[in-house]
């Protein structure tokens, strides 16, 4: 269940749309839709991943609750029609999509009302993916150690609230609406921004912006980042699974 932090969004729409990464093109490969299908992007934000939909596939609807990031989505993926609407009250007819992907906005779901919702606008045999970012620890962060040891404690602190959750490819498999889950496969890409980029990256984390003291916080991780640009290392994940 969500706690409201979620809407924390809605103020920094466009540091999100500046400084959060996008996602390779290639990662949706491994995703057995063709060109023609109708798929839909859940809890779309800014439309991160509605743009590379909207390159590979014939319709993309785009459903996002927040009117700021649906905005903002509106102004950059014109291309895609966006709706106001939440996972576990999906706007569309049942059985109207080949294809649901979930982004970054997955964790935020009540996934007991999510998927069956999720599972009611697939058409027979549809599609489900998840599609999400994180750091690749496999590989050498270029910012300072005290920085990058700061934000992770930030960022630990707030992922308690999802530490019972079990792995996404568990939940997916419970539900009992799906067929096989296709374990993730992930592509290492590269997250560039400089200084002010990082630090907008921060103010846009649901973690630091629904906090009352969230630009203190900003203050003090700006004084351990040197002014560069950073290279950060980055993976995008896929999981997906077909509808029973």
């Amino acid at each position: 269940m969500t706690d409201g932090r979620e809407l924390s969004f809605d103020r920094v729409a466009d540091e999100y749309e500046r400084t959060r990464p996008g996602y390779p093109p290639e990662l949706l490969e491994q995703v057995p839709l063709g060109a023609d299908s109708a798929v839909l992007d859940l809890g779309a934000g800014t439309g991160k991943l509605s743009r590379v939909l909207a390159e590979r596939f014939r319709r993309v609807t785009a459903v996002e609750p927040l009117a700021n990031m649906r905005k903002m989505l509106e102004r950059v993926v014109p291309e895609v029609d966006a709706v106001e609407g939440t996972a576990e009250r999906i706007p569309l007819d049942d059985q109207s999509v080949d294809g649901v992907f979930a982004a970054q906005a997955f964790h935020w779901f009540d996934k007991s009302a999510a998927l069956p919702e999720i599972a009611r606008v697939l058409r027979a045999a549809g599609i489900f993916a998840i599609v999400w970012n994180q750091g690749d620890d496999d590989r050498p962060d270029p910012r300072p150690s005290e920085f990058v040891h700061e934000v992770q404690l930030l960022h630990d602190a707030a992922l308690r609230r999802w530490e019972n959750e079990p792995e996404w490819e568990d939940l997916l498999r419970a539900s009992c609406l799906f067929d096989e889950v296709h374990d993730r496969t992930f592509v290492c890409h590269d997250h560039v921004l400089d200084r002010a980029g990082i630090l907008d990256n921060l103010r846009s984390v649901s973690w630091i912006a629904s906090r009352d003291d969230g630009e203190a916080v900003i203050a003090r991780l700006a004084a351990l980042l040197p002014d560069a640009t950073y290279a950060i290392p980055n993976r995008a994940n896929l999981i997906w699974a077909r509808k029973r």
